[in-house]
């Protein structure tokens, strides 16, 4: 039977509770796992795999780069308990007495080069309120930001949450756990349960304005963060509570449908509104502009107040380059003080926070000497912390080593006893340096040399071709190497003794006078958080004036009703990748009277572009931005959805069909008459009577029950002619015309439907064999010429074809369904489509048509 050692029992107990985590048990120099820790680990971090005596598995990482190997598991999505040795071996009796300091989980890392600056690393809790209402709290870490709302819908929708946010990790009760779990795998993220809560005592100052039904939530997950951290909270800001009515709503499929912060195509950020948008200069500032492309504002009075101040630093460029001149020398304030408030901060540290505060002084004062109101408010409002500025000057050396514990982090003149220390031991140095000269003078022996090591102190040494030079009267014989001897003497032992005890004295000193500042600096965190907040909103406010001057884009006006009015607006993504091409302008005019576009038009002709540039639009306008666009007269949005595109979710087991005909239930059930809803080629994921029979439905029920603004592209051409029966319709189509047998995409919208898809001809660009498109044109003319038989076999019996009477077969094209309305209705429309009429251009034979189609509406 084997005998566990002490030390494994003493692994083995600590890993009891930490089960779901690496354990990285500290052993002198190295980090060990033993067992499966160890099995996967090797494999996860392609290191040496070795066993213990007794065959237990066991691997290692140094402990001066365990950083860089933690981080690589936690992106994989893993937990590492930190287990450190909490008394010195020298004094210990039995085994050294070790505990887990830190749980680093997915949602917790604090520093190393896996974080980016310009990115915020969420962690997020979630509670169920109701049927149909979920308390949502998330934070990062790392900069102490956090946040709060209620969310409308189950489950799903916290994964939808945590998908926009790229968060990784999840805190849940074991109730919630049993109901999210199988989603957490589809995902990828990790859910991680926690029943203990703070007290409301310790939670008081962290749900301040907060509906009491949210406190739970909240407190569930700072406990979290308190139990893996075991460190104050000290860092983390009071969450924010978040109106649902205050900001402008997305889901996560139209977020990534309107490609805001990362590609469809590779997940980058090239392509997307953040990439156009992005002028900030600070971490701080890229942060909060990538959580306002998030989340929109919906207020007027609050979006108003942004544009003002984007107005009056588009309005003064000299100012702008001044203040970014500024922000280059500005550090990421709130990770700074997130890694002093964990007490992990080093010297460099606060090196850049006092670098970074000693700029502030000539921002104040750049805003405070504008001719501009709203500018000079904004400087007499920034909170310049230079209390904290000159404590850090007087104590921070200039150009502090990496390490606190090394020496050369507190400045000369600080501290008296320090000063004193440094002088013995920099003196003594000097001594030693002089001895070295006088023993070759007497000795004669030139390449005598003093030198030291930890184990034997100082020493003098002298090559084995030069021991004869020796004094044996006063060189005792201390080391003896290959090529040389190693000696001491009275004079040198006495002075060493002297010089070491000033050195580690100076450094036990040293250290300590450090952390006292870096506490005294904790009390000082709150200031230096709202000094970020007002720094990285100026950087976005700046990014977004310069955005606006280099690609002509114009301040948006807000009005009280539903109407849309853009003038030549643009595609500002798609025209900053186009370079120097010129990009075609387009209008989109939705009224009271005629809210709903049925878009028509070829492939590649630029109907989805034109469709997201709307939106994009929107969401420019609602963060504060300007807008592309000749001029933009706006409603408030409080929601946008898109049906954009198309993906199977092979994990999720669901095919292309079946995510477009969720996302469209989501869009349709969720959406109010303030939404904007783009819906692209509602149906193509089924049969060509099916899609077009819900297509027409959702657009029926759109415009008879939402009344919502929006945009419906199709290749149905027979829904154009709902354009008769619903009176807030209104047909456009993408312009292109064939020249010498090609088509040429004009990407112009003009008004009326499409009089043809040009579907071969864009398969003809795509290269397709010549066969295949010689083939397409002979079977198409076929279709052609039986539906016009058909046509003219309707005209003769006077019968009106209805998806719902009779099937047409395979060859023909079906035509569109009318529904039936109120007397009222009816009028209306009668009246709207014989003011249409063109009664020049009109046969005798299509005047009787329409006459018929009139009189069965009145029937």
């Amino acid at each position: 039977m084997t005998t566990i050692t002490p030390m494994m029992q003493q692994y083995l107990k600590i890993k009891e509770d930490y089960i779901d985590a690496f354990l990285f048990f500290r052993l002198g120099d190295f980090y060990e796992l033993f067992h499966d820790d160890a099995i996967k680990a090797a494999s996860i971090l392609e290191i040496t795999l070795t066993s213990r005596k007794d065959g237990i598995p066991m691997c290692g990482v140094p402990h001066h780069a365990a950083q860089s190997y933690i981080e690589t598991l936690i992106t994989k999505g893993y937990k590492v308990a930190i287990c450190e040795q909490v008394e010195d071996p020298k004094v210990a009796k039995g085994v050294v007495k070790r505990e887990v300091v830190q749980l680093v989980t997915p949602g917790t890392l604090m520093e190393g080069k896996s974080l980016q600056n310009k990115t915020n690393y969420f962690i997020a809790s979630a509670d169920l309120l109701s049927t149909d209402e979920i308390v949502f709290s998330y934070l990062d870490v790392s900069t102490g930001d956090g946040f709060t709302t209620i969310i409308k819908g189950d489950e799903k929708e916290v994964v939808q949450q945590l998908l926009a946010l790229q968060a990784k990790e999840l805190i849940v009760s074991e109730q919630m756990y049993l109901v999210i779990n199988e989603l957490s795998s589809i995902h990828n993220f990790v859910l991680s349960i926690e029943q203990e809560e703070l007290t409301d005592e310790e939670a008081e100052k962290y749900v301040k304005d907060h509906p009491v039904t949210t406190h739970r939530t909240v407190k569930r997950l700072l406990k979290y963060i308190q139990k893996t951290q075991k460190r104050s909270l000290l860092h983390i800001q009071p969450l924010t509570f978040q109106e649902r009515e205050a900001f402008l709503a997305m889901d996560y499929h139209s977020k990534r449908n309107l490609e805001l912060v990362s590609s469809i195509r590779n997940g980058d950020q090239k392509g997307t509104l953040l990439w156009l948008l992005d002028e900030t200069v600070t971490a701080m500032g890229g942060r909060k502009l990538k959580q306002w492309i998030h989340q929109p504002l919906a207020t007027k009075q609050a979006i108003e107040s942004r544009l003002d101040i984007v107005t009056s630093f588009l309005d003064d460029f000299m100012l702008r380059e001044e203040i970014k001149e500024l922000f280059k020398e500005v550090y990421d304030l709130e990770r700074l003080v997130g890694r002093i408030g964990f007490g992990s901060a080093g010297g460099r540290d606060l090196a850049q926070l006092r670098q970074s505060l000693s700029k502030i002084p000539q921002i104040k004062q750049l805003l405070s000497e504008t001719q501009d109101e709203t500018l000079q408010r904004l400087g007499e409002a920034i909170e310049d912390c230079q209390d904290i500025w000159r404590k850090l000057a007087d104590a921070i050396s200039d150009q502090p080593p990496i390490s606190v514990k090394d020496g050369g982090v507190i400045k000369n003149g600080y501290n008296e006893r320090l000063d004193q220390l440094r002088d013995a031991s920099v003196n003594g140095k000097k001594w030693i340096a002089e001895l070295e000269q006088r023993e070759r003078e007497i000795t004669g022996a030139k390449n005598l040399k003093i030198g030291y090591n930890r184990v034997f102190g100082y020493y003098i040494e002298l090559t084995k071709s030069n021991i004869h030079y020796a004094d044996e009267s006063r060189y005792v014989r201390k080391q003896t190497l290959a090529n040389a001897e190693r000696y001491i003497t009275d004079e040198l032992k006495e002075k060493e003794s002297l010089i070491l005890s000033a050195e580690d004295e100076s450094l036990v000193l040293e250290y300590e006078l450090f952390t006292e500042l870096r506490e005294e600096i904790k009390h000082y965190i709150p200031l230096v958080q709202k000094l970020a907040k007002q720094i990285s909103e100026l950087d976005v406010y700046i990014s977004f004036a310069e955005v606006a001057e280099k690609h002509r884009l114009t301040r948006p006006v807000f009005h009280n009703s539903k109407a849309m009015i853009i003038k030549e607006g643009r595609h500002p993504v798609v025209e900053k990748m186009m370079n120097n091409q010129l990009y075609v302008p387009n209008d989109c005019v939705l009224t009271e009277e005629e809210n709903m576009m049925l878009i028509t038009g070829p492939n590649m002709s630029g109907k989805s572009t034109f469709m997201r540039q709307v939106a994009i639009t929107v969401i420019m306008a609602q963060i504060g931005c300007y807008v592309p666009a000749k001029s933009a007269e706006l409603p408030i949005v409080d929601k946008i959805f898109t049906r954009i595109g198309a993906a199977d979710d092979l994990a999720g087991g669901q095919s292309t069909f079946m995510i477009e005909m969720m996302e469209s239930q989501h869009a349709i059930v969720n959406a109010t008459s303030n939404s904007l809803l783009l819906f692209d080629e509602i149906g193509r994921g089924t049969s060509t009577y099916d899609g077009m029979s819900l297509a027409q439905a959702m657009m029926e029920y759109i415009h008879n029950h939402i009344g919502a603004n929006t945009l419906f592209s199709t290749h149905y051409h027979e829904l154009t002619e709902l354009e008769q029966t619903l009176s807030h319709l209104r047909n456009v189509h993408v312009a292109a015309t064939e020249k010498d047998g090609k088509v040429v995409f004009l990407h112009k919208l003009q008004d009326g439907p499409a009089d043809k898809s040009y579907g071969i001809h864009v398969a003809e660009l795509a290269m397709l064999p010549e066969g295949i498109i010689s083939r397409a044109r002979e079977i198409l003319d076929t279709f052609e010429q039986q539906d016009k038989k058909e046509s003219k076999k309707e005209n003769e019996s006077n019968t009106q074809l209805s998806f719902f009477d009779e099937l047409p077969t395979p060859s023909t094209t079906p035509k569109i369904v009318q529904t039936k309305t109120s007397d009222n209705e009816t009028t209306e429309k009668i009246v709207k489509r014989l003011k249409k009429v063109n009664i020049s251009g009109t046969t005798p034979l299509e005047a009787l048509q329409l006459l018929y189609e009139l009189q069965n509406e009145l029937d």
